[in-house]
């Protein structure tokens, strides 16, 4: 949609919108517009971040990364461990229950965590390196693990999905490759499955028996304390929330288009600001086991072939302050960042030498299933961008147009395409995720176990382990310029550039703050 055009949808869209919507306000109620459908609810077995937002009002965690993301007690009263870290023991703040009313006891959480250890990557780390995992009571268990884990905090508080969320141990029992089908929860907010309708609307409730911590909240970690009484997510078209934000009908954009911003800022009552300083990586996700992009060669041609200033004009426009080229799979301006084996993205773009490596490698004019969330503006973005890379390198190009929860569930397929797989789709790498390997599950490279696209590099896994096995600062930074380094050998997946995006809401909301994730505890509206 053109500007002119998208500008004209947004005040029809507020006029007609009007009606229906503003119904069902009051100040104790706070309407908001996700990046995305809510296809799902489970962030063990998902890993998109509109699921993984929802997740964290619905279940806690026994440790949550504050905003300098470090991991700070959450549903635990603490740990203590051994010198070796080995011997871990937790102990359950007393009080916790899920929201049907049952205490939360050691032998939940060792469900939820053996759950969510199957599907990511550090829990992975920690299952290799596990003896047992115990229960010594009702409110205390224990991790006894055979090599050092120094960073099992961080991995239980971390941001990212696959999150360690507790569950109930009869819902963490569900298979992790099967979405879970209850959604009895132990955070502050309840959610109403009787009121869900994907595509349309999800309902969360306040949840009365939460014991709130007595710290400030800040991110994950610290009192949650819930000041609504009640969450509505509005699924919306760009154009339809431009105009009920303006008209008051809804009350926080987590995701406003570039395009509206200079619009809504230019309204009184609205609020525009960067949504998080730590940014996002756009991500090219190719599918390493089927052809034509299980031949290195052929990944490699599409980073000769792209224009990283394409991709990040075409998600968040003209201004150049809102993105940078990146040449590097982690988030710029942090303590260990590089550009080590970068180079391909810093040059121009070449078409000939792309296809020329197609060739050697048996493989232009190949055809290629294309993946593309279209009710996701970013992932819109990019696809048509990527379209227009790959049939200018030749490819027969099948451009699927879909929506982010087929994505989610096709992806997950290793069929070839003809049988419902896929060769590329789209996604973003909140700036968090990617300070350093621990969280940062796209860069794996275990193959099988691996992310979506299951790349293979013995190479690059010895080098994220000396990373864990880093002793200091300057170690990690050689460790963190080696995997940048393998990672581009290997072309784990290409990235597309750095962005920042916005997030918009109505000035009569306070407690809004900048995170990879809304936090909506501290949230009020008046």
């Amino acid at each position: 949609m053109k500007r002119r055009e998208l500008f004209k949808a947004v005040a029809a869209a507020g006029v007609l919108a009007a009606p229906n919507l503003a119904r069902a306000q009051g100040s104790k109620v706070l309407r908001f517009v996700p990046q995305a459908n809510l296809s799902s609810m489970d962030a063990v077995a998902g890993t998109q971040y509109v699921v993984r937002n929802a997740a964290l009002l619905v279940w806690d965690m026994l440790y949550g990364v504050n905003a300098q993301l470090e991991p700070q007690p959450q549903m635990c009263e603490g740990h203590e461990v051994d010198a070796d870290f080995k011997t871990w023991t937790f102990r359950l703040r007393p009080g916790l229950k899920f929201h049907d009313g049952a205490p939360v006891l050691s032998r939940d959480c060792i469900a939820s965590l053996k759950r969510w250890m199957v599907r990511d990557t550090m829990g992975q780390l920690i299952a290799g390196r596990m003896d047992a995992l115990e229960a010594i009571d009702d409110r205390s268990f224990r991790f006894r693990l055979n090599k050092p884990f120094p960073k099992l905090l961080f991995a239980l508080g971390k941001n990212n999905a696959p999150t360690a969320l507790m569950m109930p141990e009869r819902i963490a029992s569900t298979d992790p490759f099967q979405l879970i089908s209850e959604y009895v929860g132990s955070g502050p907010m309840k959610f109403n499955k009787s009121e869900w309708v994907p595509g349309a609307t999800a309902v969360f409730e306040k949840f009365a028996d939460y014991p709130v911590r007595p710290e400030p909240a800040d991110w994950l970690a610290g009192g949650k304390r819930m000041l609504l009484d009640r969450i509505e997510w509005v699924i919306m078209d760009p154009a339809t929330a431009g105009g009920a934000l303006q008209n008051g009908e809804v009350d926080w954009w987590e995701t406003p288009l570039p395009d509206l911003v200079p619009l809504l800022k230019s309204n009184a009552n609205i609020a525009v600001d960067i949504a998080d300083p730590l940014g996002n990586i756009g991500s090219l996700r190719m599918n390493h086991l089927q052809p034509p992009f299980n031949d290195v060669r052929a990944r490699r041609a599409l980073l000769m072939g792209l224009s990283q200033q394409d991709y990040m004009q075409a998600v968040v426009g003209e201004n150049p302050g809102l993105w940078r080229p990146l040449p590097s799979f982690f988030t710029p301006g942090t303590p260990v960042y590089s550009e080590d084996g970068g180079d391909i993205l810093k040059g121009p773009r070449n078409y000939e030498a792309a296809k020329k490596l197609l060739s050697e490698a048996g493989v232009l004019g190949a055809k290629v299933t294309l993946l593309v969330a279209t009710d996701v503006p970013i992932t819109k973005a990019e696809g048509e961008v990527t379209q227009d890379l790959l049939t200018k390198l030749g490819f027969d190009v099948d451009y699927v147009a879909t929506d982010w929860g087929t994505v989610g569930a096709r992806r997950a397929k290793k069929d070839p395409p003809s049988q419902g797989g896929w060769n590329i789709f789209h996604t973003w790498h909140a700036g968090s995720d990617c300070v350093n390997p621990a969280p940062y599950t796209a860069l794996d490279c275990g193959g099988d176990k691996a992310w979506f696209g299951w790349p293979n590099s013995p190479k690059v896994e010895a080098c994220i382990a000396d990373w864990y096995a880093a002793p200091d600062l300057a170690a990690e930074k050689q460790a963190i310029a080696a995997i940048n380094r393998a990672s581009f050998e290997v072309v784990t997946y290409g990235p597309t550039g750095f962005f920042q995006m916005y997030q918009a809401w109505r000035k009569n909301i306070s407690g809004v703050v900048k995170a990879p994730f809304p936090v909506f505890w501290g949230v009020q509206k008046s």
